[in-house]
């Protein structure tokens, strides 16, 4: 019975719930967004192409473990963490010959992969560039078409999309910027794939330079292993598993193939885990903020009706059965077609991350029924939820007393509510409290978004009493404006309740947008003057390639000049994340200075560490402690801290020698050389004729590149959070336009008692500046209050950075919505005869 009710009222009433079902649509799209990002860090698939003839490969362990047991109330717990490794690790070359004996196994091939960018004017075409031994062709496999295999350290071989893009063939020579100096090779051969190999570049060496190249000694990438023919892969894969037992070496076949060949990839995996999850959460806390005000507007229009089902002998759990039906309605016909939308949102969303490098494209987008249905799950949750707190109050009154409110607001809020406002600005309060005390970025960013939403949710809460007390400040200025004014102020006094529905998501919307904005200029600034006040060097030598090579900074050293040669990586200490540098210790404190607070930077040497004061007093480090930590490779280390330095966020927080640091990465040519020298910017190109794709700026050109890669790295950002954004601003213009359409007989009304359209619609206009006016202030105070925190927590300075052209511009993109998604219903309401208005049912 109370379904068909239900029904009725939503075929009879479908403009009334229009605004609910565009608020639930919108949530339910950037759910399924957000989840399909999730879906895909999880199970995205990561198809294997340099192994594709190799159905077993077996490689390095890519993960630092940590085991730890705790005894409690004579129970044992044993607790087993991996965290994943910066770098690639490499495996004992000794193994090949444990894997050849492995029952099955017919041939096994040793993988190489090393750097190696060929310098021609057509590029790789966004690809990547991998050098690799001839012998290990036959993983993929890739065969010649033309020419002949490496036999000389001089001799190259090119795969065929290089060859006919750069017009090679044999015979030619290419320039190949590797792990050591630029060499120039001679093309022996072209090559071409038996299976696709879409995003990569391969150039073969003869076997010799490909292990020099490699600067792994005794170690390879991976073994590819060629099972007999007739065995069964599965079968050889644990066999093989079986024999490597109690060494570090992993075994895969299949999809498990691809994260071992790309393991950018395979780190974006947790990335995307990890920022899924953090747009989903921060979605869905907004999402129920805007669906349960929307959904309070919409009950609010309807007292009149539900107190007269009230006083004709509706019970409040009937009531809210109906309510609670209507809103399911609702939410099954708004969620299936949002989650519908969300889909391609979702793969929109993917390839903007692919566009901007957040992610590879090698982790392809997954589309499954998971978001949808979950999105769905949690849209009819949702509106449930929200239909119940709205009809909390209409459902819990006497009969008598709803009549009576169905024509006028009560004179103050619920205690209720007003405790649960409290309560949530004290919560906002504490978590701006925590937000100051934490220091590290990946901490942070939640406790951050987090702190705005809950400090937004407390306006919700609070808003009637906050709508009041702007109406009383704001009464003498706008009496000042005339009838239109008193009658504004009246109307925010009087209404206080609906207006308040209007601020919240406007407060919402400037608050989130200016931390979203600023929150990244905070910290890039904060990083940048601190790597400006800490780069003493007359000049800094920049690639525009993989990076500045080792004999660059020998030539330049042959000239007595000061040369720092700079290598980045990332570190783990136990299991925590650190970034790191590897710099030249000799004459070190000639072009940097991290404003050292303890011991000193002439200790710095292969077996010492420098470490910033956020991992000194992580760890309880000072000068002469030893510090156990993992490079970047997955090699154990154990080193002395010679000094301690406060400017960690500029330069990383771990600095250790350059020789150390290089053996263990991918890229070991340096990011940047800085240079002490008397000479000019002249002299030293002279000095460096020889190396084209190096380029000689001051240190202030070069913070304008490092601002430039900053700025893409926040692009990132912007659009992981641009959606929520979107949303919010979604729910401004359709809260605005339902505030406003439900007002069509108190138009009508004013234009009975002699107000002309242009008087109403000043009124209006009025009141929606003023709410606007509320709503910043607001916005900006909460804003404000979680950057400081921010900026107190990140970089030690209550200084957070605002454009203000940029904040200007948010108040502006807000006002503009505002007062838009008013005059519109605003005037549609106003070109309906007064009289017929009037004197129709309600």
């Amino acid at each position: 019975m109370m379904l068909r009710y239900a029904l009725q009222t939503v075929r009879a009433r479908k403009a009334g719930f229009l605004g609910a079902f565009l608020a639930l649509m919108c949530a339910a799209a950037l759910i399924t967004a957000c989840g399909t990002l999730l879906d895909t860090g999880l199970r995205g698939t990561i198809r294997t192409e340099r192994y594709a003839a190799a159905p077993v490969v077996v490689s390095a362990d890519q993960y630092v473990h940590q085991t730890t047991v705790k005894h409690k109330k004579g129970k044992t717990k044993v607790k087993h963490k991996a965290k994943p490794v910066a770098e690639r690790a490499w495996l004992s070359a000794d193994l090949r010959d444990t894997i050849a004996r492995t029952p099955g196994v017919a041939r096994v091939v040793p993988e190489l992969t090393f750097l190696a960018q060929p310098l021609t004017q057509a590029g790789v075409d966004g690809r990547t560039a991998y050098g690799h031994a001839w012998d290990s062709a036959a993983l993929t496999p890739y065969r010649l078409t033309t020419g002949s295999a490496p036999k000389a350290a001089g001799d190259l071989v090119i795969d065929d999309d290089l060859a006919a893009r750069a017009h090679l063939g044999p015979g030619d020579r290419l320039t190949v910027q590797s792990t050591q100096s630029p060499r120039s090779y001679r093309i022996t051969g072209i090559a071409t794939p038996a299976t696709a190999v879409r995003h990569q570049t391969s150039l073969f060496f003869a076997t010799a330079e490909a292990e020099r190249l490699a600067a792994h000694p005794g170690q390879v990438t991976a073994f590819g292993v060629l099972p007999a023919r007739g065995t069964d892969p599965e079968a050889v894969r644990q066999a093989v598993a079986r024999a490597l037992h109690g060494t570090t070496a992993q075994v895969s076949a299949g999809d498990a193939r691809g994260p071992v060949e790309f393991l950018d990839a395979a780190a974006a995996r947790t990335r995307l885990v990890s920022m899924g999850g953090a747009m989903g959460g921060t979605s869905l806390l907004v999402a129920v903020l805007v669906v349960v005000g929307t959904f309070a507007l919409s009950v609010q229009q309807r007292h009149r009706e539900l107190a007269l089902l009230r006083a004709i002998a509706a019970t409040p759990g009937q009531i809210r059965t109906l309510l609670g039906r209507e809103a399911l309605i609702v939410g099954a016909a708004a969620g299936s077609a949002g989650a519908l939308l969300g889909l391609p949102l979702g793969g929109w969303l993917h390839s903007r991350f692919v566009a901007l490098g957040a992610v590879p494209v090698t982790l392809q987008h997954t589309v499954s029924v998971f978001p949808p249905f979950t999105a769905l799950a949690a849209t009819l949750l949702g509106a449930w939820a929200a239909a119940r707190i709205a009809s909390r109050r209409i459902a819990g009154i006497r009969p008598a007393e709803a009549l009576a409110e169905a024509r006028t607001e009560r004179a103050r809020p619920a205690w209720g509510r007003i405790a649960a406002g409290l309560l949530l600005l004290a919560g906002g309060v504490v978590l701006v409290a925590v937000l100051s005390s934490l220091r590290t970025e990946p901490a942070s960013t939640p406790v951050t978004f987090l702190a705005v939403v809950v400090l937004s949710t407390s306006v919700a809460l609070l808003g009637p009493l906050l709508v009041k007390a702007a109406a009383l400040l704001l009464a003498g200025p706008l009496r000042l404006t005339g009838h239109g004014g008193r009658l504004a102020t009246a109307n925010l006094r009087g209404n206080a309740t609906r207006m308040a529905s209007v601020v919240t998501p406007l407060t919402l919307l400037i608050g989130m947008t200016c931390t979203v904005l600023f929150v990244q200029s905070t910290l890039g600034d904060a990083a940048r003057s601190q790597a400006r006040e800490g780069v003493t060097a007359d000049w800094v030598v920049a690639a525009q390639g993989p990076g500045v090579p080792g004999e660059a900074a020998r030539l330049l050293r042959a000239q007595h000049d000061t040369v720092t040669e700079v290598v980045r990586t990332t570190v783990r200490i136990g299991l925590d994340k650190y970034p790191a540098q590897g710099v030249t210790p000799t004459g070190l404190t000639r072009t940097w200075d991290p404003k050292v607070t303890a011991g000193s930077l002439r200790d710095l040497a292969p077996g010492t560490v420098a470490v910033s004061e956020l991992a000194a007093d992580q760890h309880h480090l000072k000068p002469g402690s030893t510090l156990k930590l993992t490079l970047g490779d997955g090699t154990p280390a154990t080193l002395t801290v010679a000094a301690v330095y406060d400017r960690g966020l500029g330069f990383g927080d771990l600095t250790l020698a350059h020789d150390l640091v290089a053996r263990h990465i991918d890229n070991p040519l340096a990011s940047s050389v800085r240079v002490g020298t008397t000479r000019t910017q002249t002299q030293l190109a002279t000095t460096l004729l020889e190396f084209p794709g190096l380029r000689i700026l001051s240190p202030a050109a070069a913070d304008s590149l490092q601002a430039d890669r900053q700025q893409a790295n926040a692009e990132v950002n912007y659009l992981a959070m641009g959606l929520v954004l979107a949303f919010t601003a979604i729910a401004v213009v359709n809260t605005l336009a339902m505030s406003v359409a439900e007002r069509v007989r108190e138009f009508a009304l004013l234009r009975l008692a002699g107000a002309t359209r242009r008087q109403v619609l000043r009124v209006l206009r009025t009141e929606v500046l003023s709410v606007l006016l509320l709503a910043t202030a607001l916005g900006s105070g909460i804003a404000l209050a979680v950057l400081t925190a921010f900026s107190v927590g990140m970089t030690g300075r209550a200084a957070p950075t605002v454009t203000p052209l940029l904040y200007v511009g948010v108040v502006a993109v807000a006002a503009l919505l505002a007062l838009v998604s008013s005059a519109l219903p605003g005037r549609a309401a106003l070109r309906v005869p007064a009289v017929t208005v009037a004197t129709a049912k309600e």
